[in-house]
């Protein structure tokens, strides 16, 4: 009986720390979600904003750079980079830096 016992603690155990590890995980990835209006006035109004990052920092920056001196979030800032090439204003380097054309 005390065998019975030891292997129902254990799979509470298991279930208990499976649960923990689902919850940790679905929070983590609910922060890390971040939703942008996708219409061609916002797109826009974020290309500006990276152009305006680039020209202020007269040199190649990373996506997360451009992102933290433009205060916009990094969807934004691909969606304006995405503009931005579209429009033959950007070059990519070969450090996978974006720089003014």
């Amino acid at each position: 009986m005390a065998k019975k016992e030891a292997t129902t603690k254990k799979a509470a155990e298991v279930k208990e720390t499976t649960a923990k590890k689902t919850t940790t995980t679905k929070k983590a990835a609910a922060k890390t979600q971040t939703t942008a209006a996708i219409n061609a006035e916002n797109v826009g109004f974020k290309a500006g904003d990276v152009y305006q990052a680039l020209a202020a920092a007269e040199k190649a920056l990373s996506v997360k750079e451009i992102a933290d001196a433009a205060k916009i979030s990094e969807v934004e800032t691909l969606l304006g980079i995405g503009w931005l090439f579209k429009e033959g204003k950007l070059n990519a380097t070969e450090d996978n830096k974006v720089a003014l054309a």
